[in-house]
């Protein structure tokens, strides 16, 4: 599969916490901040092409931004899509590595 400029809008960047980190160790996952408007075939068709994997399943969830306060202003955060990315025995990602 060729790589195209729009797998790239898609995939924004990996998520590199302990939860996921955890999840990549048990449960052969990936995670990433995806477009909002992604939908699951759009991710799995963009990680399959750029990071030449197999993926088994992708799972969505949105998290809402918070208000929080910055210098006394109120301020809102924005809206994120995460998308854990569950990939084939035998296959994996380096997302430390880049894309």
């Amino acid at each position: 599969m060729t790589v195209k400029p729009e797998h790239y809008d898609l995939i924004k960047k990996p998520v590199i916490t302990e939860k996921t980190t955890l999840a990549a160790e048990t449960s052969n996952a990936a995670t990433f901040i995806v477009a909002m408007d992604a939908t699951k075939p759009q991710i799995k068709e963009a990680v399959e092409a750029v990071f030449g994997v197999k993926v088994k399943a992708v799972n969505t969830v949105v998290a809402k931004g918070k208000v929080k306060r910055f210098r006394g202003r109120p301020g809102e955060r924005s809206d994120k899509k995460k998308a854990y990315v569950i990939l084939e025995a035998g296959q994996s990602i380096d997302v430390a590595s880049g894309l």
